[in-house]
């Protein structure tokens, strides 16, 4: 197991912590949190700035991401650009 970088702060700030699928983004993160998900269908979650309620087993799945491989991505400040290598959800 190694260390990781992530961001903290907006952005602004960066730490190190283990490589453990819990503590980052991405397809295996969505894995753990679907089963989260299914672990705890019956709790209520409050939506909308505390104005309405809904199970959590009542939820939406989350949407696969898109490729976006082979499209022109803008960079810099809008004056470069480069070919996307985004393959979506695998």
């Amino acid at each position: 197991m190694g260390k990781i970088r992530i961001r903290t702060g907006r952005g602004t700030g960066t730490i190190e912590v283990d490589e453990d699928a819990s503590k980052w983004s991405g397809d295996e993160f969505r894995k753990i949190q679907e089963a989260r998900k299914k672990a705890a269908a019956g709790k209520m979650v409050h939506t909308g700035r505390g104005t309405g309620s809904r199970k959590l087993g009542d939820m939406p799945d989350p949407k696969d991401r898109p490729s976006t491989e082979g499209m022109t991505r803008v960079t810099g400040r809008g004056t470069g650009s480069r070919r996307s290598r985004n393959k979506g959800s695998q």
